[in-house]
């Protein structure tokens, strides 16, 4: 007897679109070598379907949005400041989240100390962990010294079994450790495969919205940082955070990408100890100086990351190369962008460095993603390339335009009164940041053209 041949289907790694043949660029995104072979569920499977695919939300009558009363989304507040302020001020109840970082960077450290504040203000917690045994995490928290009270742990990879387990127990806040490791029955292929993430991760959260659960999944990232699975499954959860830091540091950042219920680009700064991470209350320490006296290549810029400024030190290393072609490197800051800064300074400042090597390094592990650090990036390749450093007590910040122009940065004031909280004594701005109101122990020193800031520290 013949039988039935499988229907195939390829599906987008980053976009999840589907295609019925393979092809080296996703038709619908036109990203490279992401297309990955799945089999089109049939038979038992197929029964399932309707209530697989139902929506998160019943059907309800169109309303005019001037008739819907807009309303404060509840919060559970875990006492966890920075993780608090990463999520927008507390927990959401039917809120699903996301976290992805390198691996034994403290993913599962971080939510095992926030189950644990949460289990001491009466929330009912559930840790289902894919890639641990109970006695595992039972050894992590009497290492983390956690009253082990209250906590409750599930290991289990099978969706199915962990719905029966939500829908029994009726935690208030659940944590999947992690997506990649589920597998559900009613689908013919491997945990971790873009079928089997796609579905247990629709499946949860549908569980979550209706029941109102607090719904946090751990996933893996690839080796270049990013979320490993379907792209669809950031479009599904309401919140993405990053874990970042170098595993030899013991400095720890999360930083929110998406998030449906506070501001984007929020980072909370942890440090890594024997008893856990704990939140860190002047992260602008941890990216400051240590110089005992002022050195050329060495300035330091205020960054705004989300609703918190940061003053972060910036490095610059000038030197003669020994190469055709020189050298343009820089960590925590974007290399293509510095290559440009590179023109604006030799066409509008007359400062060349094509037969120069060029390093540029954020400390302390920061990613500076805004604009508003070019001013700082020129004036730390500018004394290094003079060997002068800077006048003592100076902080700069300011976006610069191709034409030599100081674009204003954003929320200017905030940066200001940072770094004069701080003692900083001194700040080249845009002029357009200039505060109308004179600040105190912080002269400002306002410019509009690249030529005038090199000429301020001449």
């Amino acid at each position: 007897m013949a039988t039935k041949k499988k229907k195939i289907e390829w599906v987008c790694s980053e976009c999840g679109g589907t295609t019925v043949k393979w092809a080296g660029r996703c038709p619908h995104c036109g990203e490279w070598n992401t297309l990955k072979e799945f089999v089109v569920e049939t038979g038992a499977a197929a029964r399932f379907g309707d209530s697989r695919h139902k929506g998160l939300v019943s059907a309800s009558e169109v309303l005019d949005l001037n008739d819907v009363q807009a309303q404060e989304v509840p919060r559970i507040v875990t006492g966890f400041q920075e993780f608090d302020r990463v999520m927008g001020g507390g927990l959401v109840c039917g809120g699903v989240s996301l976290i992805g970082g390198d691996p034994g960077i403290g993913k599962s450290t971080l939510l095992l100390q926030v189950m644990h504040r949460l289990v001491h203000q009466d929330v009912r917690c559930l840790y289902v962990s894919g890639e641990e045994s109970p006695g595992q995490i039972a050894l992590r928290a009497k290492r983390l010294g956690l009253e082990p009270q209250g906590l409750r742990l599930m290991s289990e990879i099978q969706l199915e079994k962990i719905e029966a387990t939500l829908l029994e127990e009726k935690p208030q806040f659940v944590v999947i450790d992690s997506i990649q490791t589920l597998f559900s029955d009613q689908l013919e292929s491997a945990p971790g495969s873009v079928t089997q993430v796609r579905e247990c991760s629709a499946r949860l959260t549908r569980i979550a919205k209706s029941s109102g659960i607090t719904l946090i999944f751990v996933g893996h990232v690839t080796k270049d940082g990013s979320l490993a699975g379907p792209r669809v499954l950031e479009h599904i959860v309401d919140t993405v955070l990053y874990f970042e830091g170098d595993t030899h540091s013991n400095f720890r950042l999360i930083r929110a990408f998406k998030n449906r219920f506070g501001a984007v680009n929020e980072l909370g700064v942890f440090a890594m100890t024997d008893r856990g991470l704990k939140g860190v209350n002047n992260p602008s320490a941890i990216f400051l100086s240590e110089h005992k006296a002022n050195v050329p290549g060495s300035v330091v810029m205020v960054t705004q990351e989300g609703t918190r400024p940061l003053l972060v030190e910036v490095q610059a290393l000038v030197d003669t190369t020994h190469l055709p072609s020189p050298k343009r490197l820089s960590v925590g800051i974007d290399q293509q962008r510095l290559s440009m800064l590179l023109a604006v300074l030799h066409r509008h400042a007359g400062l060349a460095c094509f037969d120069q090597d060029v390093f540029v390094n954020a400390v302390g592990g920061v990613k500076i993603t805004e604009p508003a650090a070019d001013l700082a990036v020129l004036m730390t390749i500018y004394s290094s390339l003079r060997n002068r450093s800077l006048p003592e007590g100076l902080v700069v910040f300011g976006e610069v335009g191709l034409a030599g122009e100081i674009r204003p940065a954003p929320r200017g004031q905030e940066r200001l009164k940072e770094a004069a909280k701080l003692g900083f004594s001194r700040a080249i701005i845009p002029r357009a940041n200039a505060p109308k109101q004179p600040i105190e122990g912080l002269e400002i020193i306002a410019v509009d053209r690249l030529s005038n800031a090199i000429d301020a520290i001449r």
